[in-house]
């Protein structure tokens, strides 16, 4: 099971306890309470906290592949897109989507090769010039 709305370390701490396979970081696009947190401010302390005990996907604020890359170097196993997929398939129906994974796609060969890295695994908090914290 993985529970998706999780920005909390209490709920992360209710998820552990009861052995979900992973979380979803995701702030449901601030659509729900205005002010919240976003997924990215508050990434590392769940990975920390989490240390690989289950898996931490995020959901929200991912517009390229750079973002992409950006929130895997914060910690996060998977990272995953919800509106941009809906909109691309909404104006371009299948090529639209498959364009933007192309798109993506390359944007996270180009961040991997300006990096140095070669392949996702390296990619680390060491990558990134200021890690937010909460």
């Amino acid at each position: 099971m993985v529970v998706k709305g999780i920005l909390d370390l209490e709920d992360v701490k209710r998820a552990v306890d009861v052995a979900v396979d992973g979380i979803i970081v995701s702030n449901h696009g601030g659509r729900q309470l205005d002010g919240i947190s976003s997924a990215v401010k508050v990434l590392t302390k769940i990975v920390d906290f989490v240390a690989g005990r289950l898996s931490v996907l995020v959901d929200g604020g991912v517009h390229s592949g750079l973002d992409v890359i950006k929130i895997l170097a914060l910690g996060a196993d998977a990272v995953l897109l919800g509106r941009a997929r809906a909109f691309a398939l909404a104006t371009g129906y299948e090529l639209g989507a498959k364009h933007l994974l192309n798109v993506i796609q390359n944007e996270i060969r180009i961040a991997l090769a300006l990096s140095g890295k070669k392949m996702m695994d390296e990619v680390d908090r060491n990558l990134l010039v200021n890690v937010p914290t909460v």
